[in-house]
């Protein structure tokens, strides 16, 4: 199996929406050890994926036009697919989490998510993958489960916290035409400055856009707006 002699871990991305898939491939790529050996947009297409495509996670998008993904994941099983899960969902549903446990799932990343938040995850699974043979005892095993099942949060730069980088997400996301730096401020109650360091965030992570806008007098401003092909469904 690959990951266990020097071969990178082979990833298959399951995604239906294209800005979302290609990015998805990009951060799997900046992770050492892994590589993306092909993206589907369906279910029947991951299938015909793995049919001639070795793979040894599925980075795996639960709403998929054709199928839902807990149910890709256990008609894989059935058909004798072997592969891990990292299920990618907007859903916050722990029964949905509960269920996948039983099929495969050894993560899950909410979206919207950055390249930190999924590297985090995948160097998880890498040690998880790499502890082969057998446990010399409880603490071993402990280790083991502890890599995979117990994952830190996403270290975000510092001075940022992950609630206020949610809030400023919803707000950009809800408008259209995009925000300055004084409209998320505004719109989620914290500075101008703070809030174009969560911006800037953003758009580093491939989340947003920016743009200048030209008024009739001064200096131009910044609109920032939310890559639509990366929201949430």
């Amino acid at each position: 199996m690959s990951g266990t002699t020097g071969e990178p871990i082979r990833v298959l991305v399951v995604e239906d929406d294209p800005v979302a898939a290609d990015a998805h491939v990009m951060y799997v790529g900046r992770v050492p050890g892994f590589v993306a050996v092909g993206k589907a947009h369906t279910g029947a297409e991951a299938r015909r994926v793995l049919e001639r495509t070795p793979v040894d996670l599925l980075l795996l998008d639960l709403h998929l036009p054709d199928v839902h993904g807990l149910q890709l994941a256990r008609s894989l099983r059935a058909g004798g697919h072997h592969a891990d899960v990292i299920a990618v969902t907007s859903a916050r549903d722990l029964a949905v989490v509960r269920e996948g446990v039983s099929l495969g799932v050894v993560q899950y990343v909410l979206k919207p998510f950055t390249f930190a938040t999924l590297r985090d995850r995948l160097v998880r699974y890498a040690e998880f993958h790499a502890a082969v043979g057998e446990a010399s005892g409880q603490d071993e095993v402990d280790r083991a489960l502890a890599a995979l099942r117990a994952p830190g949060p996403a270290a975000l730069p510092k001075g940022l916290s992950g609630p206020t980088l949610e809030r400023v997400t919803g707000a950009l996301r809800e408008v259209e035409d995009g925000l300055t730096a004084a409209g998320v401020a505004e719109a989620v109650g914290i500075s101008r400055i703070t809030a174009r360091r969560y911006l800037e965030h953003l758009v580093e992570a491939g989340r947003a856009g920016r743009a200048p806008v030209y008024g009739q007098v001064g200096r131009p401003e910044l609109v920032y707006r939310w890559v639509r092909g990366l929201q949430q469904r």
